[in-house]
């Protein structure tokens, strides 16, 4: 049998106990299940039918999860690497992102496959920026252009 501990010089312990003195009150409507949270009934799982990635710090994925995308292409091969690291690790999280970036550019070719030209200036956004942060695009272009006739330069002095 185990015996009673005293816990009551610790200051706020037991402020739950008492019903009458219901830290939540009026918000909450105490019922008395508060304590029967323990035995509550496992939902089913969500079925799998694609394929999903989860932490390999878990044995099973999320009771519920997203499945429109599977991990496809070569950002899915690099997703596939990440999965097989810890979450503290950068070799779960750099190649994620990495990843991000190499199915932006799948989701481009994809788009250029099919016939769809993007608008990439839309999808950016650069419309409600240059109307509320205009010193910032041109700063942007600024930086961009420098670098692009940076580049251009160091190209045609490669072929000298």
């Amino acid at each position: 049998m185990e015996e009673t501990k005293d816990y009551s010089h610790i200051k706020g312990w037991g402020i739950d106990i008492d019903p009458e003195n219901e830290p939540t009150y009026p918000i909450k409507k105490y019922t008395g299940d508060d304590h029967a949270q323990s035995r509550w009934e496992r939902p089913s799982l969500q079925p799998i039918d694609v394929e999903v990635l989860h932490s390999n710090e878990r044995p099973n994925v999320s009771a519920v999860f997203g499945n429109t995308l599977p991990p496809k292409g070569l950002s899915g091969a690099i997703r596939r690497f990440a999965f097989r690291y810890s979450e503290n690790r950068y070799r779960h999280w750099l190649p994620l992102i990495l990843a991000d970036r190499i199915d932006m550019v799948e989701g481009l070719i994809e788009d250029l496959r099919r016939g769809h030209v993007p608008n990439i200036l839309a999808e950016k956004g650069y419309k409600a920026e240059w109307k509320y942060n205009q010193r910032g695009v041109i700063k942007k272009a600024v930086a961009a252009a420098a670098v692009a006739a940076y580049l251009v330069l160091l190209l045609k002095r490669g072929r000298k």
